[in-house]
């Protein structure tokens, strides 16, 4: 059950003085889902604020034990909250249907990405893109390139965009116009490349912007276990769905010509 709550009703004495006010009319809605991310969630917030001067922040505080929660309220923001964990797709998907600015913006709470890293985004958006990314790709000259990575090269080239390299909805921060929300749908946020091959289908301008290397920035988790990483899984799992939406489309090949290979020859 989704609870939302507001700076009004701090929970405790904690000494933190709220910096901003969410505007009224919104022009940039900042979206940030948090589980348990007291460490950085301050400087999340404190950046969000600055991207214009009419901004709302949203928090989607979802499943956290610490108190994420009672920062978020005591710094502004507008927290929506869930006891139980959504994971981070979810919890933008969620943010996304409650946003109200003509630009939404896309950031976690757990990695301490600066104003200047935000910006150009939205200034992109502004200046006529309806999808900007963070010109992230991930490491590709080594010997074995991460499996997330290759994914996320492979969805563009199906999608016929290997201009965009290993750029994906997949990795924040990321900006969209409310026109594309509305194209999308917000639901499909909670599979950002089924979000992404929705967008190129739909022929919206989506551009790479500025690099912010979250990859250095994101703070360290112990989640591989006997060499089975669970979130590369479901990463991978999410472009598999968006390959397949591809399929779909086109034919079995997702739109990629055969060249001269005579294949029936051998069948």
């Amino acid at each position: 059950m989704m609870k939302q709550t507001t700076a009004n009703k701090p929970k405790s004495k904690r000494p933190v003085k709220t910096f901003f006010h969410n505007s009224e009319a919104p022009k940039v809605s900042v979206i940030i889902p948090v589980m348990n991310e007291i460490k950085t969630l301050g400087h999340v917030i404190r950046a969000a604020s600055r991207v214009h001067s009419k901004t709302e922040v949203i928090v989607v505080a979802n499943g956290s034990t610490d108190s994420s929660e009672e920062l978020a309220e005591l710094s502004g923001a507008r927290v929506i909250s869930f006891k139980q964990p959504l994971g981070h797709d979810v919890g933008r998907a969620i943010g996304a249907m409650e946003a109200k600015g003509d630009i939404l913006v896309f950031t976690d709470g757990d990695i301490k990405v600066s104003t200047s890293m935000l910006t150009p985004l939205v200034a992109a958006i502004k200046n006529g893109a309806d999808i900007a990314l963070n010109n992230h790709s991930g490491p590709i000259y080594k010997k074995e390139v991460h499996s997330v990575v290759l994914a996320k090269y492979a969805l563009n080239v199906m999608l016929s965009r290997s201009d965009l390299k290993g750029a994906s909805m997949t990795t924040i921060p990321h900006a969209m116009a409310r026109k594309a929300l509305a194209m999308i749908g917000a639901g499909a946020l909670a599979v950002p490349p089924l979000a992404m091959a929705i967008a190129v289908q739909k022929g919206l301008k989506i551009r790479r912007v500025n690099r912010v290397p979250v990859g250095k920035m994101n703070r360290k988790r112990n989640r591989i276990k006997n060499g089975f990483d669970p979130l590369a899984e479901l990463i991978i799992g999410d472009h598999l769905e968006a390959m397949e939406r591809v399929i779909q489309a086109t034919d079995a090949r997702g739109g990629i010509p055969d060249l001269p290979n005579k294949r029936h020859l051998v069948r």
